[in-house]
C-alpha cells in the first residue's frame, strides 16, 4: 500500500546522510549530535524500546529553500486518522504483552512514535534519531561514536517508498524494521534491504493474482492506472508481465500522483475516455484514485469495470467518496478479514491522546470532535470549545471506521513477532534473563526465524525474503439502498497452492458495473469461431486481430485458433471449415446416368452382335454369308461381342483385378477383332488375284493360313500384355491431384510404355487394314466387301486418333468414359459398316442373295 510522496527533499536527505557520515568518522573523543532535536510524538519507557514510524499527517507545506540559511522544520498538514489507528494498534499489542505473564514475563515494552508526515527525508531523519537517541553528547568509549541502537526494532512505515529509504539507511546496522502495509515487491530484495520484514504479502503475489482474476473473467483488453511511486510502478510492472504471459493486453497504462496538476489529471481521464477497453486495473492509493474519479464524474464517465488492489478495494472511506457511483461493482483483492478481541474498544479509547501534551494530539482532538481548545492558536468563534472529556459516541468518521481491521491486525502481528523473538533471546520461562547482551543482528535473526500463533489462531512466520504468506480475499463492491457500499467476499486466492488451484471463486452472483448481472465484455477483437484463424492487426497488440476463414482443405476446430490445419489427403474441409470430412470417392459407377447409358450401349451392342450372328448362322448357306468367309465372320462377330462386353470392366470401383483385366482384355480382344478384319481384307484381295490366269495365290492363303494369321497377330498382343503385367501392371490408384474435394479412383497404368505399346499395336494393325481395304476399293461392287471395311477402318482410326487428346485432357471418371466411348464407337463402326449391309441383303433383298448376283460382272466405280 502507499500513502507516500515523491522525493522532493532529496537534497535535504543527502545532507542528512552526509552529516551522519561525518559524525561517524569524527575523531573527537566525545560524540555530539548535529542538527535539531527530534522528539517523539508519543513515548513510554520500558526495558525494550520499539520505534514507530507513522504519517499522522499525509502531506506538508512545500517551501522553496534558498540554502542561504538553515531550513525551517517541516510543517506538516492534513491530519490522517488512519495512521492514528495504526499507532493505536501498536499500542494495543504492547499493552497486551506487558500485561501478559506468558510472554516476556517481568519485561516491559516501551515505545517511541514519530510522525514522518509522508516525507521520505523526514522518515530518514527520525529513523536516525531512533537509532542514535537524542543526547547532545555521549560519553567517550573505546571505539568513538559506537554504541548499541537506542531502539531494538522499528514498526512501520505504511508506504513503500519511505520504507525503501529507511530500510536502506538502517540495513547496514541490521536494525529490524517490520512494515504492516508496504507491499512493493522490491522490498523482498535482501541484498538491498537486509533488515526489512513485513506482515503483509508482497505485491509480487498480488499483481499476479490480479492478472489471474482478469483472465478468469476473460478480459483480454484492459486499461491500467497506477500511483506514480514505488508501490504503483513496481506493482503495475509485475501485473503487466503476468498479464502478457496469460494473453492479456494492456491498452494503456497511465500513472498519477497526488501532487500532479489538474491538467495532467484531465489528460489521464481523456486517455481513459478515448479507449475501447471497459475494464480498468487500478494499482493506486485512495488519494490518487479520488483525483481520477472526481475528474471522471465531471465528464459523467460511468460503466467501467474496476479491478482494484488492496490499497483501496476494501477502504470504506474510498467508497464514501464515490458519490457518483463510478466504482460500483468493483472487484479486487483484499487482506483477509480479521477480528482481534479487545482491539476495537482499545482503539476507540482516546484518553491516551488527551493525556499527551504534544501539539499533534491537540490537533487530533480538535479535528476528531470538531471543537477548539481555549488555548489553541487556531481557535475560531464559530466552533464549540473542547472540554477534553468528549467521547466518540455518535461520532462517525475515518477514525471510528474499522474497515481496515486486517491492517491493524498486521501491526499487531508485527509487535508480537518482536516480542516472541525477545522471549527466545532472553530465554524466558517464568522469568527472563535481563543480563543477555542485545545486539541488532541477533534480534533480526530471531525475528526471521520466529513462528507462532496469535490468540485468534492465525499462524505468523516470515519466509527467506522476510515476507508473510500471500492469501487474499476477493471483494466485490455492492451498493445498498441507503448508499453504503457492502464489501462482499466472493472468493479467495492462495498463492501457496498450485497455479491452477490458487483462484477460488464462490458460486455467488456478482454485482457488476451499471447494476449489470452479466460479466462485462472487454476485448479488442471478438473471438474467432471455429473455421477461422487469427491474423494480427498491424501495429497493434496481440489481442487485436482479424478472423480469416480457413482456406479450402484446411480447418480449425477450436475458438481463437492461430493456424488452420490441413486435412489429410483423403479428407476435405466442410462448408464451415471446422471439420474434415471424408472426400467423395469418384469413379464411373453403374448407378449414375453416364455409367448407366454406357452400360446400356454396351449391352445393346452385345445384343445387336448376337442378332447379327444369329442371322448369319440362320442364313449360313446363302451366298452372301459364304462368299465373305463365314468362319472369319463368325470369329469377328464373337470378338465384337467381347469388345462390347469388355467395356463393362471399365465401369465400377477399380480393383486390382479389374485394372489388370480391363486394359489387357481390351488390347487382346481388339487385336483379335482387327486381325479378323485384316484377314477378311486379305481374302478379298487374294480372291480377285486368284481369278487372274496362272495365279496360285489362294493356296498360300487358304482357311488354315487365315486362322493362323489371326492367331499370330493376336499372340503378339498377348505377349505384350504378359510383359506389361509382369513388369509393371496397372493397379488401383487414388488420385488426389485432379480435384481438391474429391478422390478420383482410377487405374494407374503402371507402365505407360506397356499401355501405349498395346494401343500402338492396335493402331498399327488398323492402319494396315485400312491401307489394304483402300487398295481393294475398286473391285467389282457385287463382291466388294473392301469398301465397307475401308469405311469401318476409317471410323475406327478417327475414333482412336481423337481418343488420345480427349483421354489425356479429360478429368477423373470422364477419361474412363472417353475410353469406353472409343471402344463402343469403334465396335459399332465395325459392326455396322461390315455386317449391317449384308443383313440388309439377307433380310430385305433376298433376290440379290444369289450366287449369280455375287459372281456378276460390273464396271468398277471409284469413290
Amino acid at each position: 500500500m502507499t500513502f507516500t510522496q515523491k522525493w522532493p527533499e532529496k537534497g535535504w536527505a543527502l545532507l542528512q546522510l552526509l552529516l551522519v557520515a561525518c559524525f561517524s568518522q569524527a575523531e573527537e573523543p566525545v560524540c555530539r549530535r548535529r542538527g535539531d532535536l527530534e522528539n517523539p510524538q508519543l513515548s513510554k519507557d520500558g526495558d525494550i524500546i520499539l520505534g514507530g514510524l507513522f504519517s499522522f499527517h499525509s502531506t506538508w507545506k512545500d517551501r522553496r529553500e534558498t540554502y542561504m540559511h538553515k531550513p525551517l522544520p517541516l510543517q506538516c498538514t492534513s491530519l490522517h486518522f488512519r495512521e492514528f489507528q495504526f499507532a493505536q494498534a501498536m499500542l494495543f499489542a504492547i499493552e497486551e504483552i506487558n500485561n501478559s505473564t506468558d510472554l516476556l514475563p517481568g519485561i516491559s515494552l516501551g515505545y517511541k512514535l514519530y510522525d514522518i508526515c509522508g516525507s521520505i527525508a523526514r522518515g530518514v531523519r527520525v529513523t536516525l534519531a531512533l537509532a542514535n537517541g537524542n543526547e547532545v553528547e555521549s560519553a567517550p568509549s573505546e571505539v568513538p561514536c559506537t554504541r548499541p541502537a537506542q531502539v531494538q526494532a522499528i514498526m512501520g512505515e505504511t508506504s513503500s517508498s519511505p520504507c525503501m529509504a529507511i530500510a536502506t539507511v538502517i540495513g547496514p546496522f541490521y536494525i529490524p524494521m517490520i512494515s504492516h502495509f508496504a507491499t512493493c515487491a522490491c522490498l523482498s530484495d535482501k541484498t538491498k534491504y537486509p533488515s526489512f520484514l513485513r506482515t503483509i504479502p508482497s505485491d509480487y503475489y498480488q499483481s499476479r493474482a490480479l492478472a489471474q482474476l482478469v483472465k478468469h473473467f476473460k478480459w483480454t483488453w484492459v486499461g491500467a492506472i497506477n500511483t506514480n511511486d514505488d508501490y504503483g510502478n513496481n506493482g503495475m510492472a509485475i501485473f503487466k508481465e503476468a498479464a502478457q504471459q496469460l494473453g492479456i493486453c494492456v491498452e494503456y497504462s497511465v500513472s498519477v500522483f497526488r501532487t500532479d496538476p489538474p491538467d495532467k489529471i484531465r489528460k489521464i481521464v481523456e486517455v481513459i475516455e478515448a479507449s475501447t477497453s471497459r475494464v480498468i486495473v487500478a494499482f493506486v492509493s485512495p488519494t490518487e484514485l479520488y483525483l481520477v474519479i472526481q475528474e471522471m464524474s465531471h465528464r459523467n464517465m460511468t460503466g467501467y469495470q474496476w479491478v482494484g488492489s488492496e490499497g483501496w478495494i476494501f477502504d470504506s472511506q474510498t467508497a464514501s467518496m464515490d458519490r457518483h457511483h463510478i466504482l460500483d461493482g468493483a472487484i479486487g483483492l483484499s487482506i483477509p478479514k480479521a477480528n482481534v478481541s479487545g482491539m476495537r474498544e482499545f482503539m476507540l479509547d482516546v484518553k491516551l491522546f488527551n493525556s499527551s501534551s504534544n501539539e499533534l494530539f491537540t490537533e487530533f482532538w480538535e479535528t476528531l470532535f470538531s471543537c477548539k481548545f481555549k488555548q489553541s492558536k487556531s481557535s475560531a468563534g464559530n466552533q464549540r470549545e473542547c472540554t477534553g472529556h468528549e467521547d466518540l459516541t455518535g461520532v462517525k468518521n475515518s477514525f471510528t471506521d474499522m474497515s481496515l481491521m486486517p491492517i491493524f491486525y498486521n501491526v499487531y502481528k508485527g509487535v508480537y513477532a518482536v516480542a516472541h523473538a525477545f522471549h527466545d533471546i532472553l530465554s524466558c520461562n517464568k522469568t527472563c534473563n535481563k543480563k543477555v547482551q542485545l545486539d541488532s543482528f541477533t534480534i533480526l535473526q530471531h525475528i526471521r526465524k520466529t513462528q507462532f500463533k496469535t490468540k485468534e489462531g492465525d499462524e505468523v512466520y516470515f519466509d527467506e525474503n522476510g515476507d508473510t504468506a500471500a492469501k487474499y480475499e476477493i471483494i466485490n463492491w455492492r451498493p445498498t439502498e441507503n448508499g453504503i457500499v457492502d464489501f462482499i467476499t466472493v472468493g479467495l486466492h492462495d498463492s501457496s497452492l498450485p497455479a491452477d488451484k490458487q483462484l477460488n471463486l464462490q458460486n455467488k452472483s456478482l454485482f457488476w458495473a451499471q447494476n449489470s448481472q452479466q460479466v462485462p465484455l472487454s476485448v479488442c477483437s471478438e473471438k474467432c469461431p471455429p473455421g477461422t484463424r487469427k491474423v494480427l492487426q498491424k501495429g497493434k497488440p496481440v489481442c487485436c486481430y482479424d478472423c480469416l476463414r480457413c482456406a479450402e482443405g484446411e480447418i480449425s476446430n477450436i475458438t481463437d485458433s492461430i493456424t488452420c490445419v490441413r486435412c489429410d489427403p483423403e479428407f476435405w474441409s466442410n462448408e464451415r471449415r471446422d471439420a474434415c470430412v471424408k472426400k467423395e470417392a469418384e469413379f464411373l459407377s453403374y448407378e449414375e446416368i453416364m455409367g448407366a447409358l454406357l452400360t446400356a450401349a454396351s449391352l445393346f451392342g452385345t445384343c445387336l452382335t448376337a442378332v447379327v450372328a444369329f442371322i448369319f448362322f440362320r442364313y449360313r448357306q446363302t451366298p452372301v454369308v459364304r462368299a465373305n468367309n463365314s468362319e472369319l465372320s463368325f470369329l469377328l462377330l464373337f470378338s465384337l461381342s467381347l469388345c462390347f462386353l469388355c467395356s463393362l470392366t471399365f465401369i465400377g470401383r477399380p480393383s486390382e483385378w479389374s485394372c489388370m483385366l480391363r486394359h489387357t482384355a481390351f488390347g487382346i480382344i481388339f487385336v483379335l477383332c482387327i486381325s479378323c478384319v485384316l484377314g477378311k481384307t486379305i481374302v478379298v484381295l487374294m480372291a480377285f488375284r486368284a481369278t487372274l490366269p496362272g495365279s496360285n495365290v489362294m493356296k498360300w492363303f487358304g482357311p488354315v493360313q487365315q486362322k493362323l494369321s489371326v492367331l499370330g497377330f493376336t499372340l503378339i498382343q498377348v505377349v505384350i500384355c504378359i510383359l506389361w503385367l509382369t513388369i509393371s501392371p496397372p493397379f488401383p490408384f487414388k488420385n488426389f491431384q485432379k480435384f481438391k474435394d474429391k478422390i478420383i479412383l482410377e487405374c494407374a497404368l503402371g507402365s505407360a510404355v506397356g499401355f501405349w505399346a498395346v494401343l500402338g499395336y492396335i493402331g498399327l494393325l488398323a492402319m494396315l487394314c485400312f491401307i489394304l481395304a483402300f487398295l481393294a476399293r475398286k473391285l467389282p461392287d457385287n463382291f466388294n466387301e473392301a469398301k465397307f471395311i475401308t469405311f469401318s477402318m476409317l471410323i475406327f482410326c478417327a475414333v482412336w486418333i481423337t481418343f488420345v487428346p480427349a483421354y489425356v485432357s479429360s478429368p477423373g471418371k470422364f477419361s474412363v468414359a472417353v475410353e469406353i466411348f472409343a471402344i463402343l464407337a469403334s465396335s459399332f463402326g465395325l459392326l455396322i459398316c461390315i455386317f449391317i449391309p449384308k443383313c440388309y441383303i439377307i433380310l430385305l433383298k433376298p433376290e440379290k442373295n444369289t450366287k449369280k448376283n455375287m459372281m456378276g460382272k460390273a464396271a468398277p466405280k471409284s469413290f
